[in-house]
């Protein structure tokens, strides 16, 4: 499932043709993702112009000048595609239809938005922007872990007294949202903590550490466009480059890349999900 940087990723790349544009139509192509589509979307978003992209969350927000918010969900495998030429700038030509692009955004400035999802995990809802935050997604959420919220205080704070492993409490989105399992593999192994050291048992030097070094994996993973395993691409069908920087996910069996040590990366399940450390370095 794509994570905060490759959601950021989408966001990015859909903001300079649909921030202040107008939907012209919008083509809502079956009843549903993985939850039924809210009653009348295609004429709720037909003829209004976007005042602002935003992301929470590995969810895009787009609130409408009805005084609405588009949200959407990429799901596993769900990705936006953007063709026509709307800034004068080399962009796909429209392509033709495919069997999965189950919503289309017809865009005034001449773009062409399709959301395509072959495994039907996305979601989309359209709502009141006031009392956006309440919306059954997003309320729980923590805070983002870009944002000022997110500081070392708030972080040893969130984790004294949890018996849970840090990996664990990475990736609880009440506790900092957006993390997913390969940034928090990631982080984890920048500050050297194992993902099963219980995340009540780092002290509060230690857990606020870990503030900077998440920040900085996510900027990183962001600069490159995200990370491609699977179905994710960028909004102009290229894939992302940050797996090729991978220091521990997927690498299980390799050496260890921190200089001086010669430990191998090794890997372990943990709440159904493969954790990749290195046993040598991260304690």
């Amino acid at each position: 499932m794509p994570e905060l940087p490759e959601v950021e990723t989408v966001r990015r790349g859909l903001a300079p043709v649909m921030e202040g544009a107008v939907i012209a139509r919008a083509d809502v192509n079956r009843p549903n993702l993985r939850w039924p589509f809210p009653p009348d979307m295609a004429a709720r978003l037909t003829g209004q112009r976007i005042l602002r992209l935003r992301r929470r969350s590995k969810y895009i927000l787009a609130d409408l000048e009805s005084g609405e918010t588009l949200l959407i969900h990429l799901g596993m495998s769900g990705r936006m595609l953007i063709s026509g030429d709307a800034l004068g700038q080399f962009v796909h030509d429209h392509p033709a239809p495919e069997k999965h692009d189950h919503v289309v955004f017809h865009m005034h400035n001449g773009a062409r938005i399709t959301f395509n999802d072959p495994r039907r995990f996305g979601a989309m809802d359209v709502f009141s922007t006031i009392g956006a935050d309440d919306h059954a997604l997003l309320a729980k959420l923590g805070p983002e872990p870009l944002g000022n919220h997110f500081d070392e205080a708030y972080f040893a704070a969130a984790l004294d007294g949890k018996n849970t492993p840090i990996k664990s409490a990475l990736l609880d989105q009440r506790i900092v949202a957006g993390l997913g399992n390969i940034y928090v593999c990631e982080a984890l192994f920048r500050a050297g903590i194992s993902p099963r050291k219980r995340a009540g048992n780092l002290s509060a030097r230690r857990a606020g550490s870990l503030v900077p070094i998440i920040r900085t994996v996510l900027m990183d993973a962001i600069e490159a466009g995200g990370s491609s395993l699977r179905d994710f691409k960028q909004t102009d069908g290229e894939l992302g480059y940050f797996q090729h920087r991978f220091d521990v996910y997927g690498r299980e069996g390799q050496p260890c890349r921190r200089v001086g040590c010669r430990g191998t990366v090794g890997r372990v399940v943990q709440s159904g999900r493969s954790s990749f450390y290195c046993g040598g370095c991260q304690r």
